[in-house]
């Protein structure tokens, strides 16, 4: 059964998942935990061989998994992203990239001992990281807007120009050896050419299909699905890696195309693409052999791992942002952070082969070379950069905050009682009117619609990691947590009870998790505000419990969210109460008159002590 490729197929996706789980669930880096999950079932174990098994197919299947993936990257790299530090990104692209380049390949000659030629060729290669690896690094780490930007956008932009610059420096070292004529470079310089323009083409063409309704809703993905694969084969067999090129072109046309329908693609795109990076890294990493991971141990190897590291990689970003506006803490993170992932192992196996076919010496070591820079990027900044980022202050914030949509009385309370518990906190608006309550509350606001296209270029949302719905619509509080559920997830989207008055009724499946319990929608929690109820706060205890602080409120109090010994929230929900435990604060909206009576019992019990 081990021996089965279908069996083996049906392992691999479901490790891959397995290991993004246990990534997300224990907080560790999902490369890593990916890495070393195919090393155990591979060379370690022996249980599985996806390159053996999957024999001629294997490594297609690699490299169009690689196109996906890179075409899903380039679908978020919309130029207004990046409005204001245009600057640092193009240089470190352009000029550390070069830079990169000439200081790897002196690093693999004198460092990992290979001949000038192959280091001229794969130091070409080194110059890449990629959405492969440092997507995930930037979902665990939540670094600012800036950083996250730069790193996201020379990772996917320099990913074909890593495969191609190898690719030309492989020309050039056959050319001055005399292998090939001077036309073999033209050639390559016009099939660069032919793919990036063929890749726009297809993607603007496409684009306007889409936005025309000449494309059903249902055909939208598999289309553009189809066409990457098939943009990336035609580039591919015109001359080998172009097609990386291809695709790239063809996402940054589509995602400046602004389509209507582009979310809805990129969301598509995303569960694939998650799919596809961890099924690959498990597919290569099981695919190693023990002789091949001993070959890293090499003293020499590891000496040109911590050069890149060390002296090539911050290098080169420090020279090329050399009057960018770029603070010297962000230099220092994107200077330190460069994993290397699945581009970087796939093509240089088609180098080792392609230079050692030509007689060039040192060639077979590129593979125990890549191998060697690949796991120790991996682990080195996957372990690292949440560190880093908190040390330099780049994390967006230590603790994740809460976005309130709705500039309601209630809302603004409500924001302050859960500010209290220094948690951060937005209230957004589309009417500067309506958040007055909130900012004589001295509440962070914003005046703007969320699901507008300007918002999401304008206001950092990063930091919120937690969403309410309150505005007085049902139907758009329903449409905000639709918007955001494959971003944040169905469990970190609420909103409040549809009004009773309200005609129209709402699925379940509709809209996020309703909050407190159904009588109390945002006009009824109004009123109540409105009518003087205050926020009321109460520490359970052993003695104390949960129990008896329900028995103990005699006036209407309404429960709203509880905050454990470690300061995470709890909403809630619809009489969901299985998260209290003794140490949490229960956060309540309580009648004025809960307040009258406590104030009657304690002059009560001083009248009575007076005349003891």
């Amino acid at each position: 059964m081990l021996e089965s490729t279908l069996f083996q197929i049906a392992v691999t996706i479901a490790l891959g998942v397995l290991s993004q789980w246990i990534a997300w669930r224990y907080r560790l880096p999902a490369i890593v935990v990916m890495s070393i999950a195919g090393l155990i079932v591979g060379p370690f174990l022996s249980l599985i061989n996806p390159e053996q098994s999957f024999g001629e197919v294997f490594h297609p299947l690699i490299s169009l998994a690689v196109a996906i993936i890179l075409f899903e990257g380039s679908l978020s790299l919309d130029f207004r992203e990046i409005k204001g530090f245009q600057r640092p990104i193009i240089r470190i692209a352009i000029i550390g990239a070069f830079i990169a380049w000439i200081a790897g390949s002196l690093a693999v000659h004198y460092l990992a001992g290979l001949s000038l030629d192959v280091a001229f060729v794969i130091g070409g290669l080194f110059i890449v990281t990629g959405p492969t690896v440092i997507l995930p690094l930037l979902r665990q780490a939540k670094l600012k807007e800036r950083p996250a930007a730069i790193l996201k956008w020379e990772g996917i932009v320099v990913d074909p120009f890593g495969a191609l610059l190898a690719l030309f420096a492989f020309q050039v070292v056959l050319w001055t050896n005399d292998s090939i004529t001077g036309m073999s470079l033209v050639l390559f310089f016009g099939s660069s050419v032919l793919a990036a323009g063929l890749g726009s083409l297809v993607g603007w063409g496409l684009g306007r299909l889409i936005e025309h309704g000449y494309v059903p809703e249902y055909l939208k993905s598999p289309t553009v699905l189809s066409s990457v694969l098939v943009v990336f084969a035609v580039s591919d067999a015109v001359m080998h890696e172009t097609g990386l090129l291809a695709v790239t072109a063809m996402g940054i046309v589509m995602a400046n195309m602004h389509l209507t329908s582009l979310r809805d693609l990129i969301h598509f795109k995303e569960n694939i693409s998650v799919l596809l990076i961890s099924s690959v890294f498990i597919m290569l990493t099981a695919s190693l052999t023990v002789t091949t991971l001993l070959e890293i141990l090499n003293w020499r190897l590891l000496l040109f791992v911590l050069g890149m590291m060390f002296i090539v990689r911050p290098l080169s970003i420090w020279i090329s942002t050399i009057g960018t506006d770029l603070t010297k803490e962000e230099r220092t993170l994107i200077g330190w952070i460069a994993p290397r992932g699945i581009v970087a192992l796939t093509v240089s196996g088609f180098f080792a082969n392609a230079l050692t076919k030509a007689g060039f010496e040192g060639a077979e070591k590129i593979t125990a070379l890549t191998l060697a820079l690949v796991f120790a990027t991996v682990l080195a900044h996957g372990f690292s950069i949440g560190w880093l980022a908190k040390k330099l202050g780049l994390q967006a914030t230590e603790q994740p905050g809460v976005l309130i949509v709705g500039g309601t009385p209630f809302s603004a309370l409500l924001a302050q009682a859960i500010q209290s518990f220094n948690i951060p906190v937005l209230i957004m608006d589309r009417s500067w009117g309506m958040l007055s309550n909130a900012r004589q509350l001295g509440i962070k606001t914003e005046v703007g619609d969320i699901l507008s296209e300007h918002t999401e270029y304008h206001v950092d949302l990063t930091p919120y990691e937690t969403i309410i719905a309150a505005t007085e619509e049902d139907a758009y509080n329903a449409l905000i947590c639709q918007r955001f559920v494959p971003e944040l997830g169905r469990e970190s989207i609420y909103q409040t009870p549809i009004h009773i008055g309200d005609p129209d009724d709402y699925s379940k499946s509709i809209g996020g998790k309703r909050l407190f319990q159904s009588e109390y929608d945002i006009h009824t929690l109004n009123r109540y505000v409105e009518k003087g109820y205050m926020i009321r706060k109460t520490v359970l205890t052993e003695q104390y419990t949960f129990e008896q602080f329900e028995e103990d409120n005699i006036h209407e109090t309404i429960q709203l969210f509880s905050v454990d010994t470690e300061n995470n929230i709890h909403f809630f929900t619809n009489g969901n109460k299985n998260f209290i435990e003794a140490g949490s604060t229960i956060v309540s909206l309580t009648s004025p008159a809960q307040k009258i009576d406590k104030a009657i019992e304690k002059a009560s019990n001083t009248k009575s002590q007076t005349k003891d």
